[in-house]
């Protein structure tokens, strides 16, 4: 299974906020920059977390992003399947349909290892992924400019 880069993004912007918590509260350009993603898909992710009431965006002198306690207790399995969606692992039904679609066993056997993928994410929080030593990296990336 491979996700999104929405998803990969999404999870990237909540680890640099959870070490961003005894600092000043980043900007969405300084953590597009940081994470080295361009600032367009970053606000976008910024926007999808903030709706999902998982950070706090505040505009102008003071502003940044910081997260909230939601987003600081959050599962990552369960943000991982709000933002991937319902979508299956394997497309039985597209353009050209699979002639296993009514009988097939693979399609239940993927469906369960995806599950059993997001399972393995559920008691995982944030914070959890921020732990020694990838905070400390986190606090030491440099921001350069972000790609466009």
């Amino acid at each position: 299974m491979r996700l999104t880069r929405f998803t990969d993004v999404a999870l990237r912007v909540l680890m640099r906020l959870a070490v961003a918590e005894d600092t000043e509260a980043p900007t969405t350009r300084e953590v597009a920059a940081t994470m080295r993603v361009p600032y367009t898909h970053a606000a976008k992710v910024v926007a999808r977390l903030q709706h999902l009431g998982l950070l706090d965006a505040r505009r102008g002198r003071g502003g940044g992003l910081t997260l909230t306690s939601a987003g600081r207790s959050a599962s990552i399995g369960s943000l991982v399947r709000e933002l991937e969606g319902p979508e299956e692992v394997v497309e039985c039904e597209g353009d050209t349909p699979c002639p296993l679609r009514s009988a097939c066993r693979l399609r239940g056997a993927l469906r369960g290892a995806q599950e059993a993928f997001y399972a393995a994410l559920d008691p995982i929080t944030v914070p959890d992924l921020v732990t020694s030593p990838t905070g400390p990296l986190l606090l030491g990336i440099g921001s350069g400019p972000p790609p466009d």
